[in-house]
């Protein structure tokens, strides 16, 4: 007989049928592995002052006391605090009309104590006086419905792998408390429900709170952000918090420097030429070494100048140059600060000199300008400097020199001659000046890099103005320790001249292995840290003291975030530019082909 013959023969048959399906049913559903077993720890013991969970122990501690006056963020150094633990605030709403009842017994009973106590003679009691000041607006703030009331329980539980180091932390969390004047405790004898409290299911079984007004309750929240903003400036972005603007003025700092460290393609670039775009509208000028083309655009837009240097160009620089001295300069000092930077670009161009070599190319610099009778003594203003062949001449007719004069024919007769054995012939005439070095050979663009920063510096030396350098790609600079030195030099007296210098780097490596490449941070006062890679955010984290929340943001950033630091102010930011800015200063290939592409239907039409 079929299974429906015996369904629908009888019905006390079908009642037995619909039974026995019921039974099996039951049977699957016991056999089957819930979420709860899926989620379950192995094992759960209950101690008097931790739990054991797995192979974790567990401690739940709650807050039980506050002081009179809560600052604003003082819940953020426990968030912060680098160990694993969970956080549960209940915040239970309290009736006001029970409040305001209540309110207004402990108003009527501390006014009659001080009553009682100026009849009897005795001094005024402040801790009176204030619990009724205290009391009484609060009783105003109620009834007016600017303020609510509520019931604030607070318990966060640690997790360790032993009891020791379970003790450690919870010492060193009441110490972070007690330091805001906030005390906590152990829920001794009471772990089970306290461990509960703080598990995701909303349950506050622990029930032991505190009470508190609107205005003390909004400063536990944790995540408060920086207003980085200031009545002057310029917008670098948005705060991606609070959504307010991100403000700044960055000559109103004790130094106008700035760092840009981000991976390829996280969109720095994009970042400082937005910066320099709204920085022009101020009057600033604004100089920049730009060594892969990203600049061009930007300047043939804003009227700048673009000089490109390479060994074909016609655009040379003479190191031998020598600025017109200062009022409050001595000629004899700027002549030597002069053969110092030249002695400093031959040890860029040669690599590694012997301390005799070394000496013989102070010596033969400082020949190479009597023959051109540059002394102490001259006008610099009408002195023709000499160039590089000069020097070479010199040295051919020095004794121990060979190998220095040899190694120097290559910049002068050699290959490289084009490059640094010309006059000066650029002059510097636009608010922005770009000097292109793409074109130039990668073991050249250290050397080319060191020329164009003492010719901006001697620039800059010569008049008091306000300035912008940015040098892109520093890191080319900091793998030669003569190159750096020279970087970390401007960076520590631009302040004197009115200048800014920003560095950008994608290989951040690089930059902070040089031995100068952390002063340069600490004498940055503003930081702008864009999406990083893997492999570097360890090395960012240990420098600019990131918590680990701010090390994830980095990694996740999208193009365009990161954080911005201005002194000890941080945030996190979105550059944000408008349309008109963005077809100006967008670096994306796609985005650049197809504003030509419309240049050129334009131009046909």
């Amino acid at each position: 007989m079929s299974f429906l013959d015996k369904l629908f023969k009888k019905p006390a048959t079908q009642d037995l049928a619909i039974k026995d399906l019921l039974d099996q049913e039951k049977n699957y559903q016991r056999g089957m592995t819930t979420v709860k077993d899926l989620i379950a720890p192995s094992a759960f013991k209950i101690m008097s002052d931790y739990v054991i969970v797995g192979k974790k122990m567990a401690a739940t501690y709650f807050i039980h006391t506050y002081p009179r006056y809560l600052q604003t963020n003082w819940f953020s150094p426990v968030i912060n605090y680098d160990i694993t633990f969970d956080v549960a605030l209940f915040i239970h709403p309290v009736d006001s009309v029970t409040v305001l009842k209540s309110l207004l017994k402990v108003v009527t009973q501390v006014t009659s104590r001080i009553r009682m106590e100026e009849e009897a003679g005795k001094v005024r009691d402040p801790m009176l006086e204030t619990a009724l000041a205290d009391a009484e607006s609060l009783r105003d703030n109620l009834q007016q419905g600017s303020e609510k009331f509520f019931r604030l329980g607070i318990y966060i539980t640690f997790y360790a792998d032993t009891k020791e180091n379970l003790d450690k932390m919870g010492r060193e969390v009441e110490g972070m408390f007690e330091a805001q004047l906030v005390y906590a405790k152990p829920a001794v004898f009471q772990m089970e429900d306290a461990f509960a409290s703080t598990l995701p299911l909303a349950q506050d079984k622990l029930s032991i709170g505190s009470n508190m007004n609107t205005g003390p309750l909004s400063t536990v929240f944790p995540f408060v952000s920086s207003d980085v903003t200031s009545n002057r400036g310029i917008l670098y972005g948005i705060n991606r918090h609070n959504n307010s603007l991100v403000l700044f003025d960055r000559f109103s700092m004790e130094n106008a420097n700035m760092v840009v460290f981000a991976k390829s393609g996280a969109g720095k670039s994009y970042a400082i030429k937005l910066e320099i775009l709204r920085t022009l509208m101020f009057g600033i000028d604004v100089l920049v070494i730009d060594p892969e083309n990203e600049y061009k655009y930007l300047a043939e837009t804003v009227n700048g100048a673009f000089l490109r240097i390479s060994l074909t160009s016609d655009h040379h620089i003479n190191p031998f140059d020598l600025p017109v001295p200062l009022e409050d300069e001595s000629p004899a000092d700027v002549l030597k600060t002069n053969i110092i930077h030249i002695s400093g670009l031959l040890k860029v161009m040669f690599g590694v000199l012997t301390p005799e070599e070394d000496a013989i190319l102070d010596r033969a610099i400082t020949e190479t300008y009597a023959i051109k009778d540059i002394t102490p003594s001259s006008d610099f203003a009408t002195a023709i400097p000499p160039t590089m062949s000069d020097l070479g001449e010199i040295l051919a007719n020095m004794q121990g020199a060979e190998s220095l004069s040899i190694r120097l024919k290559k910049f002068t007769e050699g290959t490289f001659s084009g490059f640094v054995n010309q006059p000066t012939n650029i002059k510097i005439n636009k608010s922005f000046v770009v000097f292109n070095i793409r074109d130039m050979e990668d073991q050249l663009r250290p050397v080319a890099m060191y020329i164009i920063l003492h010719y901006i510096w001697t620039l800059i030396r010569g008049r008091l103005k306000k300035r912008i350098l940015v040098v892109d790609e520093a890191w080319v600079m900091m793998q030669n320790e003569e190159a750096a030195a020279f970087m970390y030099a401007i960076a520590k007296r631009c302040r004197k001249y009115y200048m800014g210098l920003t560095t950008i780097t994608q290989d951040i490596t690089d930059f902070l292995s040089s031995r100068y490449g952390k002063p340069i941070v600490t004498n940055s006062s503003l930081q702008l840290l864009m999406r990083q890679s893997p492999a570097a955010i360890d090395m960012i984290k240990e420098t600019f003291y990131l918590t680990d929340e701010e090390k994830f943001l980095l990694l996740e950033s999208n193009v365009g975030e990161g954080i911005f630091f201005a002194g000890t102010k941080h945030a996190a930011i979105k550059v944000v530019a408008s349309y008109s800015e963005d077809q100006i200063i967008t670096s994306n290939p796609e985005q650049i082909l197809e504003i030509e592409r419309a240049k050129r239907e334009m131009g046909a039409k």
